[in-house]
This record gives C-alpha cells, sequence and structure tokens, in this order.
C-alpha cells in the first residue's frame, strides 16, 4: 500500500524559509513523478510543484516560481520553500500517482495517491 507522510510544516514570518519533505512508503518509487500541492481555507486544492520521475523536468505554479524548488532523491521529495508570503499558508500535501515513467508534469497533472497534508502558516 502506497504511503506519503509529509513533514516540515509550521509557523514562519513573512520572508522567511521551510523546506518540506515526503517520505514514500509501499513500493518503489524512483519510476513515479511525485509532486506537492495546497489547499488554503474557502479554496480548491492546488498544484504548487511536480517532479518527473528523471527529476530533470520540474513544473510550479506562477505565484511560487523563483522562490519555491522541488527537489528528489530516493524515496522522498522535497519542497524548499523561500521568501514565504502569508499568501502562501495553505495546508501542502505530497503526491503520486499509478502511472510510471512520467517525463512531463504540468498543471494537468492529477495524481492517485497522497499524504495526509502538513500545515504551512506564514504571518505578516
Amino acid at each position: 500500500q502506497v504511503q506519503l507522510a509529509e513533514s516540515g510544516g509550521g509557523l514562519v514570518q513573512a520572508g522567511g524559509s521551510l523546506r518540506l519533505s515526503c517520505a514514500a512508503s509501499g513500493r518503489t518509487f524512483s519510476t513515479y513523478a511525485m509532486g506537492w500541492f495546497r489547499q488554503a481555507p474557502g479554496k480548491e486544492r492546488e498544484i504548487v510543484a511536480g517532479i518527473s520521475w528523471t527529476g530533470k523536468s520540474t513544473y510550479y505554479i506562477d505565484s511560487v516560481k523563483g522562490r519555491f524548488t522541488i527537489s528528489r532523491a530516493n524515496t522522498k521529495v522535497y519542497l524548499q520553500m523561500n521568501s514565504l508570503k502569508p499568501e502562501d499558508t495553505a495546508v501542502y500535501y505530497c503526491a503520486t500517482e499509478t502511472a510510471q515513467a512520467r517525463t512531463v508534469v504540468d498543471g494537468t497533472w492529477s495524481p492517485d495517491y497522497w499524504g495526509h497534508g502538513t500545515q504551512v502558516t506564514v504571518s505578516s
């Protein structure tokens, strides 16, 4: 059974940084795309960043480009978040899918597996 466990969330002041981690278990993850989504109160869940199975292709929504960096190593995926803004406040979810060897992740990506989420709160 696929399991994703996020960590690293917390409370930070605007301009600060956080690094989210996602530990994956239950199968071999090296050939699967992975990504991060977020959901703010009263809003729909949205993709924040995605990374292909090779790590060579990444995707970011416009609002985080230049501030967030997604990376992966073995069974973990990370989201380095710098220059955080109050509008980044949300629950952040790690995600992956059943299809293998996806070379491009974009804004239409629809994962099959989700973690329970980690809260990120940015104060002004």
